[in-house]
């Protein structure tokens, strides 16, 4: 769905942005322009970075936690 109509910016695209990295509605807006027009998507938009940071980080927590095989040959 589009979150930016403006900027053309959609949900998917800040989901794959927060996979590759970013972390913030400041770097959001800084990449992709993501509210610096009428700025009636930035509620919309911050709600899915929370939401794509805290699925990011609950995969990367998962994934270190995944036990370790040890070889005692």
């Amino acid at each position: 769905m589009y979150v930016c109509l403006c900027k053309g910016v959609t949900d998917k695209t800040i989901r794959r942005a927060v996979d590759d990295g970013l972390s913030s509605m400041r770097e959001l807006r800084q990449q992709y322009g993501v509210g610096s027009q009428c700025g009636c998507c930035t509620q919309c938009a911050k709600d899915i970075v929370k939401d794509a940071v805290a699925e990011r980080n609950a995969r990367l927590k998962s994934e270190t936690l995944l036990p370790v095989e040890v070889c005692y040959a």
